[in-house]
């Protein structure tokens, strides 16, 4: 049996002005349960560690997802959003034609894929489930996994075995897998790869394509600590991206800083530019900076009109360019499974050790959570996570 209430981080667009506020607050809300018919394919899942996404990051700082959670509510009636879309747990209860239907039992460690489709769109009937034209996002469109218990869908669940991944680093499947649904993109074997952008995303990016086969792997960084952890993962070199030299909001790219990617790679630039900050002069950076008929997979995500620099060479040098979102449902999560169980290419440790920084520093309970020493925890970690 669960408790009636549970401890949940929460927005509540009532009582957090979104232009005058910023964090979440530890609420009690009414644990969810599995009622009726509607529920037969759903299960209830205990949540054990929660990772805290860059999207959150922007929701925290009330510069990202707005419309999507006011949205929301405003079809839900309510005011209040449990926010968090990335956990690995354990299911507790499930659904009259759960096991049936889907294997799933109770007892089972899961972890979850964060959009959940409709199944009947042209998107999803097509194969394109990552793309489904009615999918809901946990955590903005409905409420999230930064709570002791979370009812889930059954078809969007991930069985893990915990024997083989850390639950530590199964909680981390799910932003894991952005980063092979971005290299699987492109071929990558045999190919030369810069990175710009080695936030959390970008620093996965660069374990992943080294065990894909890329055979040169730089990154493209500001921040002196990035840098430090993304050469740490494995990274043939990064280079510094000095800030001062663009103007603030400016679009442009940085002239130097494409000469030394350039240079960085025998003079022609990379085969693959992998786009993963997300700003404007990143993006025309990344375009500048790639090889004649290379690859530009753009990943990051910003809102607003963006401007490309001389795009007529984007068509003349024969330059392809790929834009992803979320994970392939469920092709990626296979090759993240088998990515993350794989002992000898070293990422499980490399996660573990760097990104979690040994998983104890990087890890708040719930029970010890406050708006200002988990602001702590997020500046000093590009991966926190949240323990049940």
């Amino acid at each position: 049996m669960t408790a009636d209430t549970m401890k949940c981080l929460v927005y509540d667009k009532s009582s957090m002005p979104w232009d005058k506020t910023r964090g979440f607050e530890m609420r009690k809300r009414t644990t969810p349960r599995l009622e009726g018919p509607d529920d037969a394919e759903s299960v209830l899942v205990k949540v054990i560690f929660a990772g805290f996404c860059g999207s959150d990051r922007g929701i925290w700082s009330r510069v990202a997802f707005k419309g999507m959670i006011f949205d929301s509510l405003k079809r839900q009636h309510q005011t209040v959003r449990t926010i968090g879309h990335e956990m690995v747990g354990e299911i507790i209860e499930v659904g009259p034609a759960v096991t049936a239907r889907h294997g799933l039992r109770p007892k089972d460690i899961v972890s979850t894929e964060s959009h959940i489709i409709c199944g009947s769109c042209y998107q999803c009937r097509i194969g394109q489930t990552h793309i489904c034209s009615q999918d809901v996002i946990i955590g903005i469109g409905r409420d999230g996994c930064f709570a002791e218990y979370i009812k889930l869908p059954a078809n969007v669940l991930w069985p893990t075995d915990p024997r083989r991944i850390p639950l530590k680093v199964a909680a981390l499947q799910e932003p894991f897998g952005n980063a092979v649904h971005a290299c699987t993109t492109a071929d990558l074997r045999g190919k030369t790869v810069a990175v710009f952008g080695c936030g959390t995303i970008g620093m996965f990016v660069v374990m992943v394509a080294r065990a894909l086969g890329a055979t040169r792997v730089i990154g493209i960084e500001p921040n002196p600590h990035n840098i430090e952890m993304t050469r740490q993962l494995g990274a043939d070199d990064v280079i510094p991206v000095d800030l001062s030299r663009s103007a603030k909001g400016s679009w442009a790219a940085d002239k130097e800083l494409v000469a030394q990617v350039r240079e960085a790679f025998d003079g022609i630039g990379p085969d693959v530019s992998m786009e993963m900050a997300g700003f404007n002069s990143s993006v025309n950076n990344a375009l500048q900076s790639v090889r004649r008929g290379g690859d530009v997979i753009l990943f990051g995500l910003k809102q607003g009109n963006f401007h490309v620099q001389a795009f007529d060479r984007v068509i003349v040098n024969g330059i392809k360019l790929h834009s992803v979102i979320g994970r392939r449902i469920f092709e990626t999560w296979y090759i993240t499974r088998n990515l993350l169980e794989d002992r000898t290419n070293g990422i499980q440790d490399r996660i573990r050790e760097v990104i979690l920084g040994g998983g104890n520093e990087s890890v708040v309970h719930i029970d010890d959570y406050t708006p200002a020493n988990f602001e702590k925890t997020l500046a000093a970690w590009p991966k926190p996570l949240i323990r049940f």
